[in-house]
């Protein structure tokens, strides 16, 4: 798809804009609600983007202002999010030096005016197997719950959605978008640094929650929230590590290297949840095994990866012996 946007004066990634201004103005136009001041919203986005709210924001902020001025004649969200224009050599060498400076880059891939983002994730991939199973998403407005960097809601814009809300706490995937937005320049797909119990229940059209249910302690409760986030006759999108032959594995120490691991289910155990949170029309829509191709080292991600995570004499297993991971796409409908 072939994306083409006027940028609303002053949002985030606005040619021009200083590097810790956001202007929220389009995002409280659509969600008035959110502007209430008893909610403290406002105040908490702008608290977290702040220089101080971490002790890497100086550096990002500073390599969010040097980023070079360019300007954008095609913008591309197909499987590589790609931006194209006129570029120097030099402006070129300067925008993938100020890129890296918010290694580790997790989610993609993206190619800014010939500079390729090669992600840890080949994300594409996975919208691959999701993309199939959702209905039309022309005019949605769409949540997603651990969005990263927002590579997923460039694909759902691409998609036909309206609009997006992703919401991640890591400011570093937050920082990310913005750098990307630098260029794409748009007020449809935010990436909100708050956690999903953050923000104002809020009836969406469709939610996903990708790659977050296996980190909640309750989850059981973690659907019963998404739920409450959706319209009645909406769309739940779930996706979630599971144990594709066997019992749920609960509360490992780590899995694959991961703490904060509380329960990897049987693809069952996932849809049951959903079931019991009263969706209606669940379906298994997808189970597939990670590979080292998909998930892995890049020089934009230089920490170790998936490979180091298994058992090197049995890629079948973690490093702490259980089963290699595989992944789930689980939906299901909102009664109406």
């Amino acid at each position: 798809m072939i994306y083409r946007e006027p940028t609303h004066p002053g949002t985030t990634g606005t040619p021009g804009a200083g590097a810790g201004q956001i202007d929220w103005t389009p995002l409280l136009d659509a969600f008035p609600d959110w502007s209430d001041p008893a909610l403290g919203l406002v105040a908490t986005l702008d608290a977290r983007f702040a220089p101080n709210a971490h002790g890497d924001m100086p550096r990002w902020h500073a390599a969010l202002a040097v980023l070079p001025e360019l300007a954008a004649t095609e913008i591309r969200l197909g499987d590589t999010v790609t931006v194209t224009g006129p570029v120097s050599a030099a402006a070129q060498t300067t925008l993938a030096e100020q890129l890296m400076a918010f290694h580790p880059w997790r989610k993609g891939p993206f190619a800014l005016f010939g500079v390729a983002i090669e992600t840890e994730w080949r994300s594409d991939w996975k919208w691959r197997r999701v993309a199939p199973h959702l209905g039309p998403l022309t005019g949605q407005r769409i949540l997603d719950v651990g969005c990263g960097n927002g590579y997923f809601g460039w694909r759902m814009l691409e998609a036909g959605a309206d609009l997006v809300i992703g919401v991640d706490p890591t400011l570093l995937f937050c920082m990310q978008h913005r750098a990307v937005n630098r260029y794409v320049a748009s007020d449809r797909n935010w990436v909100l640094p708050l956690r999903f119990e953050e923000l104002p229940v809020t009836a969406f059209d469709t939610v996903f929650s990708m790659g977050v249910i296996y980190h909640r302690r309750d989850p059981l409760d973690h659907v019963q929230g998404l739920g409450r986030c959706l319209r009645p006759g909406g769309t739940l999108v779930l996706e979630s590590l599971v144990v594709a032959d066997g019992p749920d594995l609960a509360a490992p120490d780590r899995y694959a290297r991961m703490r904060n691991v509380w329960t990897v289910p049987a693809p069952a155990t996932l849809a049951g949840w959903l079931t019991t949170a009263g969706f209606e029309d669940v379906r298994i829509a997808d189970v597939t095994r990670t590979s080292t191709d998909e998930q892995r080292t890049t020089p934009w991600m230089r920490f170790e990866s998936l490979a180091q995570a298994l058992d090197p004499r049995d890629p079948m297993r973690t490093i702490e012996g259980h089963p290699a991971p595989v992944r789930a796409i689980v939906l299901g409908r909102k009664p109406v």
